[in-house]
């Protein structure tokens, strides 16, 4: 069941046409990683969903109903572009926030100081905003984006600015999210933050939707028959054995001196054909099917798309 379903949305400004056509559905407790170039269109469709601006065709569902006002208390929202008043004391200023999102005071006292203990920020709480670094500013409203227990999340860039350890603070943060309920639509530039937490993904590009579903469908869905193989053995008998149905791409000695091979099947070719014709002439050592990367699904359907384009 979708939480969030975007039905054939179109927005322009101006002479720009910023999406075309665009329908998406969010699988309800699920991170969805929302992707594509600068530019592609993504922040539009965000701006949408929070009713900031309107389509100018097309509809939103969340929860199986049309997108309404009040439907923007369910749902929290961390853009890119990060800002909190300077002069104000952290713990007033998120306390501020959590009220507006209609928390009581009390509630939102103790479940603020519960999350600054759990992001090591307590001794922050009547610092100015002005004296934090960057990180620790993100810190803060990731907090307060979070506090009132949104059933939908979207995160703009969320790890932008932060180390690798405070990244993935917030990537156990949004695992634990997801696992209590809550339905987390990811915008991002970082393949490797999809490929680890992700479930599902859509990427835009040129303001139309290129490719989406789960996340694991899509990159073997791209898979292209090829294999890492490290054997011992003679190469010139190795490759001879790859005559017929099998291409060799590379090779290279590993540090035990043995030789990696990458190897692309051809026409029909099975992993038990290219076992049965190396195993007579070499000693095999493993044998890994090669899985595309998120990144590098993400180059060759955007270029692909702007070929086409042309």
């Amino acid at each position: 069941m979708a939480i969030l379903e975007a039905e054939n949305i179109t927005k322009a400004y101006a002479h720009h046409l910023a999406l075309d056509d665009v329908s998406i559905a969010v699988p309800k407790g699920s991170i969805f990683g929302l992707l594509g170039p600068n530019g592609a269109g993504k922040t539009s469709l965000i701006r949408i969903i929070n009713q900031i601006t309107a389509p100018d065709n097309g509809k939103i569902k969340f929860g199986g109903k049309f997108l309404k006002p009040e439907h923007v208390e369910k749902i929290g929202y961390l853009p890119e572009e990060r800002g909190l008043y300077k002069k104000m004391k952290v713990g007033e200023q998120a306390l501020y926030l959590a009220r507006l999102k209609g928390m009581k005071k009390d509630e939102a006292t103790k479940k603020l100081k519960d999350w600054f203990i759990r992001f090591e920020i307590q001794n922050w709480w009547n610092k100015k905003v002005e004296e934090l670094s960057k990180g620790m500013a993100q810190k803060v409203q990731f907090i307060t984006t979070v506090l009132h227990e949104p059933k939908f999340l979207i995160l703009d860039e969320p790890f932008s600015g932060f180390d690798p350890i405070n990244a993935n603070l917030i990537k156990e943060e949004l695992l634990r999210l997801r696992k209590k309920g809550t339905t987390i639509m990811l915008s991002t530039h970082n393949m490797g933050s999809v490929e680890e937490i992700c479930d599902h993904m859509a990427l835009i590009n040129d303001s139309k939707v290129v490719l989406q579903g789960k996340v694991k469908d899509v990159k073997n869905q791209f898979k292209e028959g090829v294999y890492d193989l490290v054997f011992e053995g003679d190469m010139l008998s190795f490759t001879n054995s790859l005559w017929v149905n099998f291409e060799l791409v590379s090779h290279q000695k590993t540090e035990e001196n043995f030789t990696s091979a990458r190897i692309r099947l051809l026409d029909k070719a099975t992993v038990n054909d290219l076992l049965q014709a190396v195993i007579p002439v070499s000693k095999i050592h493993s044998l890994n099917e090669v899985i595309p990367s998120m990144n590098d699904i993400f180059i060759k359907v955007v270029q692909k798309n702007e070929g086409l384009d042309e």
